[in-house]
């Protein structure tokens, strides 16, 4: 099954499509002999891995979502468990979908404009100055830059980093004109 829908996560339900476990490629790929193990030692391992049943290699104790939960609820168990799917269950524990990994770069590429035509993603260091976040709106609107993310990323220690993409077919003008305002431009 996960060969013929091109997929990673299978969930695993009861008669009445509550989810007792889960799957995956991986727990697969861990159950067939390596490519380095004899023929005689593959033959009897691929003889116990027909005997095996997916009740015996499924993963039982999975961490769930429900459908109103939000990037940021998938982004926390994927970062905390270190998978790579989430299955989706209603408030009775059935099986509505599987959240992936790739389901949320695709999320968060659409949420910050990534491949979006005649986008420009703009890295500027935080100068503390006053307002500065709305000093850059005010500064692209009244240049008739069309400004779609604006985005102030604080982390511990490090240089405060302010992240922006804007639409322009004149990407040069664009950074000319931040630079004219002394905005300094982060290393990519």
């Amino acid at each position: 099954m996960l060969n013929e829908y091109n997929i990673r996560h299978l969930p695993v339900v009861d008669g009445e499509n509550r989810l007792v476990g889960i799957v995956t490629d991986r727990d697969l790929r861990s159950a067939y002999p390596s490519s380095v193990t004899s023929r005689a030692e593959k033959l009897l391992a691929f003889e116990q891995v027909e005997k095996t049943t997916v009740a015996d290699m499924m993963t039982t104790s999975c961490s769930t979502l429900g459908p109103e939960a939000t990037l940021d609820d998938a982004l926390a168990i994927f970062d905390r468990d270190k998978v790579g799917g989430i299955p989706i269950v209603s408030e009775d524990n059935v099986v509505l979908g599987i959240f992936s990994l790739l389901d949320l770069t695709a999320a968060y590429r659409k949420m910050f404009g990534g491949a979006e035509e005649g986008s420009i993603f703009i890295g500027v260091k935080d100068d503390d100055r006053e307002n500065i976040l709305s000093e850059i709106v005010l500064l692209l609107e009244q240049n008739g830059i069309l400004l779609t993310r604006l985005i102030r990323l604080v982390e511990k220690n490090q240089v405060t980093k302010i992240f922006m993409r804007v639409h322009s077919q004149k990407p040069v003008e664009v950074y000319k004109l931040l630079r004219s305002k002394g905005f300094i431009f982060l290393e990519p």
